[in-house]
Formats: structure tokens, C-alpha cells, sequence
């Protein structure tokens, strides 16, 4: 293990049906998980707009969740770790190993994440990168998995009453099974943390 050194790749693969959505993304082995979801945001195409959490299984055998603290959660609710504090690489570096993501608790899109693979950084490539992928990102606010699964059967038939009304809202008409990955640009996780915790 050299942290210093290695990249760990994830297969991220959104649970939503139909088409198949997926990224493939290698990111340095010294990431948080706030750097981890943000990389997640970046390489779907999420806004960012919503909370996020991690579950996954620690050492003892119990899930952790890891996101942003709630300081007026209600007695009961889940206990998140910060996951700018927390190394991605303390539960998840050997290949197999695999967490649950999820975004937007209201729409509940839950992503797996796999490890695939664990090794030393290849010279002269900037990390994190999104290698491949599969399937367009859902429009923020759709109504998760089933509403998108509406909206794309609306889209997809001219006689439905919203049809109009659903392209103008997604702002034309959409493919769902396009996605290139050599155009996923990716955010500074400190400059996002920068923005969205210490308000500004």
C-alpha cells in the first residue's frame, strides 16, 4: 500500500433500470470521501445540489455512513462521519471491495461502487480520470429512478398529453445511452468543499 503512489478504480453503477448507467473512474488512493463524491458528481453528471451519503461496511463488520454531519438530526437518525475526514482508502483498497452512494435523498438514486482495481499512478496522467461510462446522467429532480423511467416513456411517445411540456422542461429532446467520457471535467474537491460547507 503506498498511498502516495496508488490510484484505486471504481466501477460506479447507478441502480435505476433501464438504460444501464455507469462510470469507470480512477482517483488517488489518498482521496476522502468528500473528494470520492465529488469525483461521483463530476463524472455522472450530477449538479450537487442535494446531500449525499456512503454506506459501507467497517472493519467490525457494522456500516458506517459518511457524509455531511447533521448538527439538528433528530434523535435516531443515522450518525454521519465527515467524509472530508474520513480516507476512502480505510475501507475500501483491495479490488471487490464495495460501498453504496447515495444522492438526492428525496429521489433516492443509489449508485453501487466497486473496486476494480488498486495500483501505482501511470506517468504523465492527472488524476482523478473517468476512463468509460455508459448512459446519460437522469435530469436533477425527475422523480428518481421510476419518475425517469416516466419521463423517458412520455419523451418517447408524441401523443402523450406532458410530451411537449416534458422536452420543453429537459430543454429538448435527450438520448439516453449517450455518454462520452473523454468530456467529464473534474472539480477541485476543495474548492466544492469551499463553496458548499464554509460558505463561500
Amino acid at each position: 500500500m503506498d498511498l502516495k503512489r496508488d490510484v484505486i478504480r471504481f466501477k460506479v453503477t447507478l441502480k435505476s433500470g433501464r438504460p444501464s448507467i455507469w462510470r469507470r473512474i480512477e482517483v488517488p488512493a489518498l482521496y476522502t470521501f468528500w473528494d470520492l463524491h465529488v469525483a461521483i458528481q463530476d463524472s455522472m453528471g450530477w449538479f450537487d445540489c442535494h446531500l449525499h451519503a456512503f454506506r459501507v461496511r467497517n472493519a467490525r463488520g457494522k456500516i458506517d455512513e459518511i457524509g455531511i454531519p447533521d448538527d439538528d438530526a433528530f434523535e435516531g437518525a443515522p450518525l454521519f462521519l465527515p467524509g472530508w475526514k474520513v480516507r476512502v482508502a480505510d475501507y475500501l483498497y483491495r479490488v471487490g471491495a464495495r460501498a453504496a452512494y447515495e444522492y438526492d435523498f428525496g429521489d433516492g438514486w443509489v449508485h453501487e461502487l466497486r473496486v476494480e482495481a488498486v495500483g501505482p499512478r501511470a506517468s504523465r496522467v492527472k488524476y482523478p480520470r473517468c476512463v468509460a461510462g455508459a448512459g446519460r446522467c437522469p435530469p436533477e429532480d425527475c422523480g428518481g429512478p421510476h419518475g425517469y423511467a416516466e419521463l423517458l416513456a412520455t419523451i418517447r411517445d408524441p401523443s402523450h398529453e406532458e410530451h411537449k411540456s416534458m422536452l420543453e422542461w429537459l430543454g429538448g429532446p435527450i438520448d439516453p445511452a449517450a455518454f462520452n467520457p473523454s468530456v467529464v471535467r473534474f472539480d477541485n474537491p476543495a474548492k466544492r468543499w469551499k463553496i458548499a460547507l464554509a460558505g463561500g
